[in-house]
């Protein structure tokens, strides 16, 4: 059942995109075969042991293995990052290493490569707990998502909890309408007919509710991410995810 306006949704009530999916779109990412993100998985695999930069270094040679050492990592981001002094997400720390570590110039957002190498290490958190840490550093940056999530916005004056919250389950536009729990992300979205991030579908939203949309990497983006993520705790990280 819905949350009651202005209430976020109950532990025991949330429930995953995949959920509310189609049999076939469920077996689609279920199937590694199947599941198109697989494709940007190897590519991810193929750059995470390239080397690369003024530095001739692989992410492989600082991390090693990936399947032992990325193993929880995007379950926990956005996290906070001593560098910057605010929480980046995924994408953001990815790109950290590739200027510091490997001096090589970073990756643009949605570009395949760094889908891909977002998508390689979500895989090796697939099936885990989703676990941001929430301390006195991260929540005023998991208040200001809220805040976002929560707040009326664009031509439509709506809000994402109103949807999200307080309609999940019902019908718009012939889809039902999901919780909006970030578990599968880069997933593939037969919509894209491509991968994509949670920066992208949150864009998405926006535009559709005719409200300006952040830049891609924006601090209110990274924001609501945190809330997101934290809003999904608990509940099994599925990337890459498949969805409508």
């Amino acid at each position: 059942m819905p949350a009651a306006p202005g209430a976020e949704i109950p532990a025991g009530e949330r429930r995953s995109g995949y959920e509310f999916m189609s049999r076939e779109t469920r077996a689609m990412q279920d199937d590694d075969i199947t599941n198109p993100g697989m494709l940007w998985v190897l590519d991810g695999e193929a750059l995470w042991n390239r080397k690369d930069g003024a530095a001739a270094r692989a992410c492989a040679d600082c991390h090693g293995d990936a399947r032992g050492s990325m193993k929880g990592v995007a379950s926990r981001h956005p996290a906070w990052d001593p560098a910057s002094g605010r929480p980046v997400n995924l994408e953001q720390r990815i790109n950290a290493c590739r200027i510091v570590r490997q001096q090589a110039a970073p990756l643009a957002y949605e570009s395949r490569d760094l889908l891909a190498l977002a998508a390689y290490v979500a895989l090796q958190s697939r099936g885990m707990p989703v676990a941001v840490t929430i301390d006195d550093r991260t929540r005023p940056y998991r208040d200001a998502g809220r805040d976002t999530f929560t707040r009326r916005q664009g031509q439509l004056n709506l809000a994402c909890t109103q949807c999200h919250d307080e309609r999940w389950g019902r019908k718009l536009a012939g889809s039902t309408i999901p919780q909006a729990h970030p578990t599968g992300y880069p997933l593939y979205r037969l919509e894209w007919q491509s991968l994509g991030s949670l920066q992208r579908r949150l864009r998405n939203c926006m535009i559709g509710m005719r409200a300006e949309p952040y830049a891609y990497g924006a601090p209110e983006f990274v924001d609501l991410e945190l809330y997101l993520m934290w809003r999904a705790r608990g509940m099994a990280l599925e990337a890459p995810a498949v969805r409508p």
